[in-house]
């Protein structure tokens, strides 16, 4: 049976100021439960599940977990899901020391500037691990990379891209070298005629307002995805995948 401070605790962690203060976040479902569990990159510190669903699982991951799997009733699942509908498990993970020391001259490296959906923050981790681009610099003002939202976008993508976060002026400031390219609606260079780069940064701006002129003004170059509609923009998760595939391509 749970607490009634451990429901408490759970439910608070759907909000980034304990996320932060606790150094944890939740994940739910099955599927991504058991990928990050598999990759191994975030420690599980509790897993809540109900007990149909842990009598499927594999016997040494049960050893492993130990007194951090606690079986749940279906009422209590329901009061720690952020999702209306609960699906089997819960489960808390501690979160991972930002990385800095990243390679820009040899990869792509994606700029967020203050993204705010979750949903198109989890699948721009998601797009970028598809394309094995292994890094994305987020302002500060970006939704939070824990958010319930965001971590079932990733699909568990979430522990093989190194997400930073970071005063994307001051650090833009130290990138001199590094080719910049900034994805805006017109007036860009088209997609199709970059050139090649075996090191180079793709700069995505907010969803409604686009890149901020501070950090629009460190492009080398501006670039456009042609179109033949009369849509008047993309999603930026969409236009994100459109340019990595032409970058990789």
């Amino acid at each position: 049976m749970l607490s009634k401070q451990n429901i408490k605790y759970i439910q608070s962690l759907q909000y980034k100021k304990f996320r932060d203060e606790f150094g944890v976040f939740v994940a739910e479902g099955p599927k991504v439960i058991l990928e990050l569990l598999q990759d191994g990159v975030f420690r599980c510190s509790a897993l809540y599940a109900l007990a149909d669903w842990i009598e499927k699982l594999d016997s040494n991951l049960i050893k492993s977990l130990d007194s951090r799997l606690h079986i749940v009733e279906p009422f209590e699942l329901e009061k720690i899901a952020h999702y209306t509908t609960p699906n089997a498990a819960v489960a808390i993970f501690e979160k991972r020391k930002q990385k800095t020391d990243i390679d820009l001259e040899n990869e792509i490296t994606i700029i967020l500037d203050d993204i705010q959906d979750p949903g198109n923050l989890g699948t721009i981790i998601r797009t970028a691990d598809w394309f094995g681009v292994k890094q994305l610099v987020c302002s500060e003002k970006t939704v939070d990379m824990y958010n319930s939202k965001v971590v079932q976008s990733t699909m568990a993508s979430l522990g093989r891209v190194n997400v930073l976060y970071t005063d994307l002026f001051e650090w833009l400031k130290q990138k001199p070298t590094i080719k910049k390219y900034a994805a805006v609606v017109d007036k860009g260079k088209s997609l199709h005629r970059l050139e090649q780069t075996s090191g180079c940064i793709l700069m995505i701006g907010n969803e409604s307002n686009g890149l901020s002129t501070e950090i629009m003004a460190f492009a080398d170059e501006l670039v456009t995805i042609p179109k033949s509609g009369k849509a008047e923009s993309l999603n930026a998760a969409i236009a994100t995948a459109i340019m990595l595939y032409e970058l990789k391509r």
